[in-house]
């Protein structure tokens, strides 16, 4: 009989000095960069209510520049709950639920295994991490070129590239294991019982507080149809893991589909505590002479600021049918990012591209999320939450209303 737990991490971070960075310099077309962290606090198109504190440190609190708030401004900061539990219906169960210090996450694929930014980063301060793409096996990923940058963003084709959930657990489970800031795998496969095998054997490994499934992989036995874009297969693949473990699972949507509502639905009945939205879109980019795609597997994921829209939408349609806790990312760069994504029903947010331009981008929006509450006068951010949905559900996209007269 396995012991009983509580899904929350505290601890001391003790991480030496081996980083993993590979050494290999990516292929990247040469690109004005569009993936930058904008704080549009300061433009009067992005300008927000503000309540007057008594010193600027806490109106500007989160800048890179900011001054340090005064004592008192500080105790009034430390008052404010960031706190969130991913997993609430778990939480009254033996094994609890998943709970986060803030909202503040960082996406899969955008900061390793955690180590790898622990010399610039203090990653105790964020919500939590999601590591890279786990598979049952190691993956020596795609041909390059495998990552080129768009206007407003970024395509990739890693491929899923990792050592396999063995060596993931061998080499980071006892370093996560005394960290505070939970970490959630992100799980990958071909088939239900590749999803089912990691699931199981991570299933009560110390330092592993969730995991996030990643359903935007070919179903090899539908012919190489993405288990994301079909609710049977979706439903299929979350109930098996579901049946396979007892950690808190996230499951994360695909926006490559024309009504995405059915799979979240189905997906919440299958067991899973919490949905992740979303995953990229599927893009191309074409080589300099025009001759070919020029990514080496053809296609590749769009992110960064450039699908914000998408995202917004289906947090937005998705919000409205499920009861389950809404994690919300694509193109998060700002405050009023964040707060966008909370209006349209998120809890918490993943921050992904934008870390690639600034690093310490996440821990400086849970300082600022914490003073916007702060200034609004409320004691948590809950109120933030929701505010943009409707009375009613609304039709989906799909119904093409965009184009109603």
């Amino acid at each position: 009989m396995k012991a009983k737990r509580t899904i929350i991490t505290f601890g001391d971070m003790r991480v030496g000095k081996d980083s993993d960075r590979s050494k290999r310099t990516p292929t990247v077309r040469k690109i004005k960069s569009a993936i930058v962290a904008v704080d549009r606090t300061k433009s009067p198109a992005g300008a927000r209510p503000r309540v007057e504190t008594g010193s600027s440190a806490v109106a500007d609190l989160g800048a890179p520049t900011a001054p340090r708030p005064t004592l008192a401004e500080q105790a009034a900061l430390d008052r404010i709950d960031l706190s969130i539990d991913l997993a609430p219906a778990r939480g009254a169960s033996e094994h609890g639920g998943l709970i986060l210090a803030n909202p503040i996450l960082v996406a899969s694929g955008t900061f390793g295994y955690g180590v790898e930014y622990g010399e610039v980063v203090d990653v105790q301060r964020l919500g939590a991490i999601c590591c890279k793409g786990t598979t049952l096996r190691p993956r020596a990923g795609n041909a390059p070129p495998r990552v080129t940058e768009t206007p407003g963003g970024m395509l990739n084709s890693i491929g899923l590239q990792n050592p396999g959930v063995d060596a993931v657990i061998e080499k980071y489970g006892p370093i996560w294991q005394t960290w505070k800031v939970p970490v959630i795998v992100n799980v990958a496969g071909e088939s239900i019982e590749d999803y089912v095998e990691v699931a199981r054997r991570l299933d009560g490994v110390p330092g592993v507080a969730g995991i996030e499934l990643n359903i935007s992989c070919p179903n090899v036995g539908k012919g190489g149809l993405q288990f994301a874009i079909d609710r049977d297969a979706a439903r299929a693949v979350t109930a098996a893991v579901r049946r396979a473990t007892e950690l808190p699972l996230l499951v994360k949507l695909s926006p490559n589909v024309a009504d995405v509502r059915p799979i979240a639905k189905a997906i919440e009945e299958a067991g899973a505590d919490a949905i992740t939205a979303i995953n990229t879109l599927s893009g191309l980019a074409v080589s300099p002479d025009r001759t070919r795609a020029f990514l080496g597997n053809t296609y590749g994921g769009l992110s960064g600021p450039a699908i914000k829209p998408v995202a917004l939408r289906i947090v937005y349609e998705v919000a409205q049918v499920v009861s389950i806790p809404i994690v919300a990312i694509g193109g998060v760069t700002s405050l009023d990012d964040v707060l966008d994504f909370l209006a349209c029903g998120a809890v918490a947010v993943q921050v992904g591209t934008a870390i690639f331009a600034d690093p310490e981008l996440p821990v400086r929006l849970g300082d600022q999320l914490r003073a916007e509450c702060l200034r609004r006068g409320f004691d948590s951010y809950r109120p933030f939450i929701g505010t943009a949905l409707p009375k009613r559900t609304g039709a989906s996209s799909a119904k093409g209303v965009e184009y109603r007269p």
